[in-house]
């Protein structure tokens, strides 16, 4: 990726950072199986030093500081100013003092060798960069035999939380065809891809698994339709390209899509991830 299209992604992602935090809760709620996914793949515990890569508006880095405990400290990190501040404020909010922070690359983490027991990335490794160089780098930070586990979307048709409204608006807006090695939400949601990357990045014992869950949270079709247009880059980009009158015929395209999944004032969406780990190699 050149640096063009580099500080493209960033700025992408700062612009979404303050839309992170105001769905904050919701996120927290919607997402908490992937997160429970990820400390139970890298084995966290109590008094363990952990390293959240690409770690957004606070997730999991949040929820991991009170399960390592007084003992243990997290290390948060993202590219994003935005995403620092708003994960920043918010541990400052609850009283967490076992997190710290610092805005660098996935590509080029400013620690020490064996600086930290485990590394996990929740929702962030399709976003890398450089990819191996990004396993190369947490394995390189993370002590011998210690885990590094990545949660990543499975397919777009697997997770309507996703297709439901870029189906329909696909329909209407013309989008140039996109390169499925460049950084977007479904990068590695090809089976054995991201474990391919984790080999060649010299990971040992490389496992993928299937998480299947359900994306549920009390809110209203119009609140998941607020939630989704703003949340996405993407998304906030294709409708731009909208004209007003087309809209409403969007969103009813949707809501009709999306009846299913909302039901007595609760959103229930089926939803597929894949958990991937390896571990750094025993010399």
């Amino acid at each position: 990726m050149n640096p063009e299209e580099q500080s493209k992604v960033l700025e992408a992602w700062q612009a979404s950072a303050r839309y992170w935090d105001k769905y904050r809760v919701l996120i927290a709620q919607m997402f908490a199986p992937l997160t429970s996914g990820l400390v139970e793949e890298a084995q966290i515990g109590i008094g363990q030093k952990v390293l959240d890569i690409g770690g957004g508006s606070g997730e999991p880095s949040l929820t991991i500081s009170c399960i390592v405990g007084p003992t243990g400290s997290v290390m948060y990190t993202d590219p994003v100013a935005g995403m620092v501040e708003t994960a920043q404020a918010e541990a400052g909010r609850r009283g967490l003092i076992n997190i710290h922070f610092r805005q660098c690359s996935a590509d080029d983490l400013p620690f020490e060798d064996r600086a930290f027991d485990v590394a996990v990335s929740r929702l962030s490794a399709m976003f890398f960069l450089d990819p191996v160089t990004a396993v190369r780098e947490a394995l390189r930070v993370i002590v011998e035999g210690g885990y590094v586990a990545f949660v990543v979307w499975g397919p777009t048709e697997a997770n309507p939380f996703f297709s439901t409204i870029t189906d329909v608006i696909d329909r209407f807006v013309e989008f140039p065809k996109q390169d499925p090695d460049a950084p977007d939400a479904f990068r590695f949601a090809v089976p054995g891809k991201l474990a391919g990357i984790l080999v060649k990045a010299d990971a040992e014992n490389a496992i993928e698994r299937q998480l299947n869950f359900q994306i549920e949270a009390a809110i209203s079709f119009e609140q998941f339709w607020q939630l989704r247009t703003e949340m996405s880059e993407t998304l906030r980009e294709k409708m731009a390209r909208l004209t007003p009158a087309q809209l409403p015929t969007i969103k009813q395209a949707v809501a009709d899509a999306a009846r299913r999944y909302f039901v007595s004032g609760k959103m229930s969406f089926p939803a597929e991830a894949l958990i991937v780990s390896g571990r750094n190699p025993t010399i």
